[in-house]
């Protein structure tokens, strides 16, 4: 019965989380990539704010789910496809909260119209590109375990 109501849930909390980053991904960051400095940081401190509490609130749902998922697994299938799903969600959260969130928090402080003489040497993009490109690869493969998980269930 639990597991009826949380599957869905983690799916749908689990698609929108991936399907946001992939966004970031295939759009978002290459705009970013391409914009000079100044525009780049008016830019990545809007989209920084637009994501919460969406995006941190898809990706516990996904984790805390999964973590339920593997201790009671739905019709009596294997917890391994829901672990690994859970672990793959850990390392979105780990690298979003150590790597993306203090760089976009930076960019927030910073004022496109006065950047510091050494931005060159601090340009983030890459840096962040690099942890985004990772996070969207492990919040894709928890998506895939998850469905990996669902079918060895029905």
């Amino acid at each position: 019965m639990l597991q009826a109501l949380i599957v869905p849930l983690v799916l749908l909390a689990n698609g929108l989380g991936a399907g946001v980053l992939m966004g970031t991904q295939l759009g978002g960051f290459p705009l970013l990539a391409a914009l000079p400095p100044d525009r780049y940081v008016h830019a990545h401190a809007f989209f920084a704010t637009r994501y919460d509490p969406f995006m941190p609130a898809c990706l516990i749902g996904t984790l805390g789910g999964d973590m339920l998922l593997t201790a009671f697994p739905p019709g009596g299938a294997g917890r391994l496809p829901y672990l690994l799903a859970a672990a793959f969600a850990a390392g979105t959260v780990t690298i979003s909260l150590t790597k993306n969130v203090p760089i976009n928090k930076w960019i927030q402080t910073v004022d496109p119209q006065r950047l510091p003489g050494n931005f060159a040497e601090l340009d983030p993009r890459r840096r962040w590109g690099f942890w985004n490109r990772t996070r969207s690869i492990l919040a894709v493969a928890a998506l895939v375990a998850n469905c990996v998980g669902v079918g060895l269930a029905s």
